[in-house]
């Protein structure tokens, strides 16, 4: 049976890799046929056939769920279109600096005609008035303006699409302003019931410890309820660090405990009432109560995937253990991962599936015989330190492939930090949300102020990195983890120290001498290139910043350039200061040291670019072609100042561009037409009606042409006439909203550009 939901497990993960969703009805039909004469023979053939239709099925069932949560979408003609509706606000909103995000549950459609999803994300802006106070269980009316699930498509990065289509939202957009009326202050229904309580919990823990005095209250609003949004953003580089990060959000672990503490109560009064003890056994008694404080746990922590992960799994083994058989913990493992990709077919694309399973498994397999049941103090302390090394082992090959870096403190740090949290003040959290009482918040506060400490002196620890290796590199680690874990006495253990090797010192891939790489993000409406040579790194420009706690430096520019394995920047240019181009450099310096900082921002430390300047890096030749250095003396505008530059590798050129405008580009024309000349350009400012005009496309005879623009943007980047004019001069057209992020090679063998859209295409994209 293992293998049959292993081979399941496989056909899922299959079908979540697949550019296209394959008919489910004819996989099925395959699957019969391959399984049917399992039931009159035996043999290897017919296990492996077995094997086979049970991968098949997994396709199946994954591909069907797809097809039924795609059919709920937004009409492409509905796009961007003014739609009212009536719905019920679901899930906690969340307030940020220009208004409130929140999801929405559709329930009418008045705009006659109109295609639109059951569920969708709004985001209600402050304008002339503020935002009315919005509550989970409020039903309104009001008109939105939707548009499709889209997110930044670049390799290693977040896919946010997917993030959306797991948890059943198929669209985001905004309310428009104008009327809009609250029809009910409350729809009793149990979802938003426990909308509201977690609503109110978040409201006590706000009340009694406002977050200027008490700055650790987000995280103890997050152990309560699953309110991650409330822990600030600079915090979760400190657990990252630190490799806590799975202890400040509701994770398995807390379920499992809370489960575990709420069923040995109930065992113990169960035991001491003899007519319950006589109609049911202690244990069973106790495995009910484990179950439901999970389930209720599970449910005022939001019901987020990973708490579903660890009440599935809790269900399975209390079934298995209240059945009177006795089970192996590797079928009770198993069973709870079929239950997992049943309900959820989307988990193994997030890193915490693995990290999860790959944990328990790690346990299990080491065996419970050693893990700290001896009777003294040096085995109690032997057996916690053989969990902690399996965990830690066990999370390593996952946690280079995901995120390629390996905190070096982490075992130090969760040693402490996990009784902590776990055995001290999430129970504290959690009584203080039942008990709303000053004094047990202000003890947990006090508590955590004093992990915090210590979590600050690890995060200063250095953190292992590595690029990011194929993931045969990540299966080759997982064999090695499970030799290294394997009894004392068996020979060749250190293989397994080999086989993990490739994942934790996978080299860089660089470029060769006379070539450049160049990789234009899909940041949005905005623009951040990362360009490498042999021995040299700079990045064009670090992307916009997206709200008041996040910007593209901290999540794209920084996990790129991870992923690639850059751990230092030789050049940062700033083009100029629009938050579109600069907005996360503050995150990136923050992250990676840059030898020199050059932008047209005499504010920022470092030099003025200016036509001209130039240098040479391991046979690429690297230029800056405005502005002229009188320019700032002559204009304050941030567009016209625009650092414009342009590299030459292999005996091509790419032109850099920035947000100039069209008196730029006639002046730039005029005083050296012949500069501008490239294979292939990015256009100016987004393909803005101000910009690229005739004289410059013709100067510049490019070939290949990028727009680096947000999807659907407010602006209509880029206009239809600027496309025009390019399609005029037959040049090939890219936009990372449509093609993601665009990676290109520029050598003397020829230009190469890949399309991360279309390398990495998945079924989701774009619907």
């Amino acid at each position: 049976m293992n293998l049959a939901v292993i081979s399941f497990a496989l056909g899922v993960l299959f079908l979540q890799t697949r550019a296209a969703l394959p008919s489910s009805a004819i996989l099925l039909v395959a699957a019969l046929a391959l399984m049917l004469p399992a039931l009159r023979w035996r043999g290897p053939v017919v296990r492996l056939a077995l094997l086979l239709g049970c991968f098949l099925i997994g396709v199946a069932w994954a591909g069907w769920r797809a097809e039924w949560r795609l059919a709920d979408q937004l009409g492409s003609a509905w796009e961007g279109q003014d739609v009212e509706v009536v719905g019920v606000v679901s899930g906690l909103p969340q307030d940020f600096d220009r208004g409130v995000r929140f999801e929405f549950a559709i329930e009418q459609r008045l705009t006659p005609g109109a295609v639109v999803p059951s569920r969708v994300q709004l985001a209600w802006y402050h304008g002339k008035q503020a935002v009315p106070a919005v509550a989970p269980g409020q039903r309104w009316q009001f008109t939105v303006r939707l548009k499709r699930p889209h997110g930044g498509a670049n390799p290693g990065g977040f896919d946010y699409e997917a993030w959306l289509l797991e948890r059943g939202i198929r669209a985001t957009g905004y309310v428009r302003p104008g009327a809009a009326t609250r029809v009910d202050d409350f729809v009793w229904r149990p979802a938003t019931v426990v909308q509201a309580l977690r609503a109110t919990v978040r409201q006590n823990f706000a009340r009694l410890l406002p977050a200027e005095h008490y700055p650790w209250q987000g995280i103890l609003t997050a152990l309560a309820v699953g309110d991650q949004k409330a822990v600030d953003s600079d915090l979760w580089v400190v657990f990252n660090r630190t490799g806590t990060i799975h202890l400040m959000s509701i994770s398995g672990l807390h379920v499992t405990l809370v489960a575990g503490l709420v069923g040995g109560l109930v065992g113990f009064g169960w035991r001491r009432v003899p007519a319950l003890a006589l109609r049911c056994p202690a244990q069973r008694a106790a495995l009910a109560g484990a179950v439901l404080a999970a389930f209720a746990y599970a449910l005022l922590a939001g019901f987020g995937v990973p708490a579903q992960r660890t009440l599935y799994m809790l269900l399975v083994a209390a079934a298995a253990l209240g059945s009177g058989r006795v089970v192996a913990p590797s079928r009770i493992l198993v069973l709870a991962l079929l239950l997992v990709l049943i309900v959820d077919p989307w988990s193994p694309l997030a890193p915490g599936f693995w990290l999860s399973f790959g944990a328990v498994a790690a346990l299990l397999y080491i065996g419970s015989a050693v893990l700290g049941t001896g009777d003294g103090w040096r085995q109690r302390l032997r057996g916690w330190g053989l969990v902690q090394w399996a965990a830690t082992l066990a999370s390593l090959p996952v946690l280079m492939l995901v995120f390629q870096q390996f905190p070096l403190v982490s075992p130090l740090a969760n040693a402490l930090a996990v009784p902590v949290i776990s055995f001290i003040v999430t129970p504290l959290a959690l009584l203080a949300a039942l008990l709303p009482w000053a004094p047990l918040m202000l003890l947990a506060h006090g508590i955590l102020d004093a992990l915090m400490a210590f979590l600050f002196w690890c995060a200063a620890w250095p953190v292992w990195q590595a690029p990011a290796a194929p993931p045969w590199v990540a299966v080759g680690a997982a064999a090695g983890v499970a030799l290294c874990l394997l009894p004392r006495a068996v020979p060749g253990k250190w293989l397994g120290l080999v086989l993990m090797v490739p994942a934790v010192f996978w080299p860089a891939q660089l470029p060769p001498p006379d070539e450049a790489w160049i990789d234009v993000l899909d940041v949005g409406q905005g623009q951040a290139v990362v360009i490498r040579t042999q021995a040299h790194a700079m990045v064009y420009d670090p992307g916009p910043r997206y709200n008041a706690d996040a910007d593209a430096g901290q999540r794209v520019l920084v996990p790129y350039l991870r992923w690639l394995g850059v751990r230092r920047l030789d050049k940062v240019l700033v083009t100029h200061g629009d938050a579109d181009h600069a907005g996360g450099l503050a995150s990136l310096l923050a992250a990676l040291p840059a030898e020199r900082l050059l932008s047209s921002m005499a504010e920022l430390e470092g030099g003025l670019c200016a036509a001209g300047q130039g240098w040479h890096w391991d046979g690429v030749d690297f230029r800056i072609l405005h502005p002229a250095p009188q320019a700032y003396l002559q204009t304050t505008r941030r567009n016209s100042l625009s650092c414009v530059l342009a590299v030459d590798a292999g005996g091509r050129r790419m032109l850099l561009t920035g947000d100039i405008e069209a008196v730029d580009e006639i002046a730039m024309v005029e005083r050296d037409a012949a500069a501008l000349r490239a294979d292939l350009l990015l256009v100016p400012h987004h393909g803005a009606r101000g910009s690229s005009t005739p004289a410059f496309v013709e100067a510049v005879g490019a070939g290949e042409v990028i727009y680096s623009v947000g999807y659907r943007n407010r602006f209509g980047h880029p206009r239809a006439d600027v496309v025009d004019r390019y399609a005029a001069t037959q040049a090939r057209q890219w936009r990372t909203d449509r093609d993601g992020a665009l990676r290109i090679r520029m050598a003397p063998a020829g230009m190469t550009i890949d399309a991360t859209r279309r390398q990495a295409a998945r079924y989701w994209h774009g619907r």
